[in-house]
C-alpha cells in the first residue's frame, strides 16, 4: 500500500511538471529489425465484431456490436451465439463492445462485459444524469459454457441522449484491478466534470467496489470511480508487462488521436488542449495544445487514424515485435510502436489494404497475433498476423 500511495503522489504531480513536447506518430523512425507479414483469416460471417477474448478451454468468444457473444471453435464461428445476456440494442456506436475473461478465470469463471443499455433517470442516478437516453454498463457474469449466467452490474456510465462515444475497453493492473473508459458522449465538456461519468477511465476492485486509494476519493466533486479525466473517447487499453503501467488509445476529432500512459487523477485535457481541430471546418478547439496541470501524450496523430483496442505483444511468433505495443486503426491496418524503456522509439504501419478496418487486436495463448476486421454481417472477420 505504500508503495502504491507512492506512485499516486509522484504521478499526481507529473502534469504539472515540465513535460517534453510529443511526437506525432508519422514523425518517428521506422523500427530498424522488422517482419514482412501477411494475414490469414480465421473465422468469418461476423456482424460488426469488437473485442476478442481467449478461453482456456479453447473457444475464442466475440463480441458482436449488434448484441451477440459468438463462439470460435477449432476455426470455426458456431451457429449459436452464447446465451444469457441481456437483450443489447446497437444504437449509433453502441451495443454489445468488450468482452474480458477475469484475471483468476481458472477458479472463478467471470466474464466481463460492457455493453450500451436505454434508460430513464430513477432512484440511482447519478448526479449528471439526464432525464433519459442511454449509457455505458460494465457487467460481471458466470461463464456456464454455452450461456452466462450470474449477471452483476458493476457500474453504469452517465445517462445521456447520444448515440456517440460509449467507450469501453477493459484491462487489469498487476494487483487485479479494472480499469475501463467510457468516452465523453459527443458532448465535451463532460470530460472536465469529475462529478460525470463520461469522459474518463475508471478504477474499480472486480466485484465494483472502489479501491481505498483511488485518487478521487473522499473528494465530494468527483465520483470516487474516477481514475483519470479529461479523455475524449477511450478505444483501447492495455498493460505493458515490462512496467505494470496501462497505456490508452484515445479518438481525437480531426486529428489529434492519442497514446497515453494512464496515470492517477490525471487531467489529459480534453477539450481544453487537443492536437486536433473541430470537423469539417478544422478550426482550433479549447485553448492550444497544451496547458500547465494537464497531461501530454506520449505520441498523437495528425490526421487520425482512429486507433481502436491494442495489445502489448509477448509471443513469439513476432519476435522483432516482442515488447512493442500494436493498435488496431480503423483507417486501415495496424500500428506498431517500439518501446524501449517505457518510451517510443519508432513506429510503423502495416497491412493498410489487407486490414480495412482494425476494431482489435490480441495476443493468443499460441502467442500468434489476431485481430477483428469490423463490417457488418456476414463480412466481419477474425483474422492472425504471420510472418511472410
Amino acid at each position: 500500500m505504500l508503495a502504491r500511495a507512492a506512485l499516486l503522489a509522484t504521478a499526481l504531480l507529473l502534469p504539472a511538471a515540465a513535460q517534453a513536447a510529443p511526437q506525432e506518430f508519422a514523425s518517428f523512425p521506422a523500427p530498424k529489425a522488422r517482419h514482412d507479414v501477411k494475414v490469414t483469416v480465421i473465422a468469418e460471417g461476423l456482424d460488426t465484431p469488437w473485442a476478442i477474448a481467449f478461453v482456456p478451454d479453447g473457444r475464442i468468444l466475440v463480441t458482436e456490436r449488434s448484441g451477440k457473444l459468438r463462439v470460435i471453435k477449432d476455426g470455426k464461428l458456431l451457429p449459436d451465439s452464447m446465451g444469457g445476456l441481456p437483450e443489447i440494442e446497437e444504437y449509433g456506436q453502441g451495443g454489445l463492445l468488450d468482452v474480458a475473461l477475469d484475471p483468476d478465470y481458472a477458479n472463478n469463471r467471470y466474464i466481463y462485459l460492457s455493453f450500451m443499455e436505454k434508460a430513464e433517470k430513477g432512484a440511482d442516478a447519478l448526479p449528471r444524469d439526464q432525464a433519459k437516453g442511454n449509457r455505458t454498463v460494465i457487467a460481471r457474469f458466470k461463464d456456464g459454457g454455452t450461456e452466462l449466467t450470474d449477471m452483476q452490474v458493476l457500474f453504469r456510465g452517465s445517462l445521456v441522449e447520444s448515440r456517440l462515444h460509449f467507450g469501453s475497453r477493459f484491462a487489469f493492473d498487476r494487483d487485479g484491478l479494472m480499469y475501463f473508459g467510457i468516452g465523453e458522449r459527443g458532448q465535451q465538456d463532460r470530460a472536465q466534470d469529475r462529478l460525470d461519468a463520461a469522459g474518463k477511465i475508471f478504477r474499480l476492485n472486480r466485484d465494483g467496489s472502489v479501491p481505498a486509494d483511488n485518487p478521487f476519493v473522499g473528494d465530494k466533486e468527483a465520483l470516487p470511480q474516477v481514475f483519470t479525466y479529461g479523455n475524449r473517447n477511450p478505444q483501447g487499453l492495455a498493460v505493458d508487462p515490462a512496467t505494470g503501467l496501462v497505456w490508452e488509445s484515445e479518438h481525437g476529432p480531426q486529428g489529434g488521436d492519442e497514446i497515453n500512459i494512464i496515470r492517477p487523477g490525471v487531467n489529459y485535457g480534453w477539450p481544453v488542449i487537443t492536437y486536433g481541430k473541430t470537423y469539417g471546418l478544422g478550426l482550433k478547439i479549447g485553448e492550444g495544445t497544451e496547458k500547465e496541470g494537464m497531461a501530454q501524450p506520449e505520441v498523437y496523430f495528425v490526421p487520425s487514424l482512429a486507433l481502436a483496442g491494442m495489445a502489448f505483444y509477448e509471443g513469439g511468433a513476432l519476435p522483432f515485435w516482442r515488447g512493442d505495443l500494436i493498435v488496431g486503426l480503423l483507417a486501415g491496418g495496424i500500428a506498431r510502436l517500439d518501446i524501449e524503456n517505457g518510451k517510443v522509439v519508432a513506429t510503423e504501419r502495416l497491412l493498410e489494404a489487407e486490414l480495412p478496418r482494425t476494431r482489435d487486436v490480441a495476443v493468443g495463448p499460441d502467442g500468434r497475433l489476431y485481430a477483428l476486421i469490423e463490417q457488418p454481417g456476414p463480412d466481419g472477420k477474425l483474422v492472425r498476423i504471420d510472418r511472410k
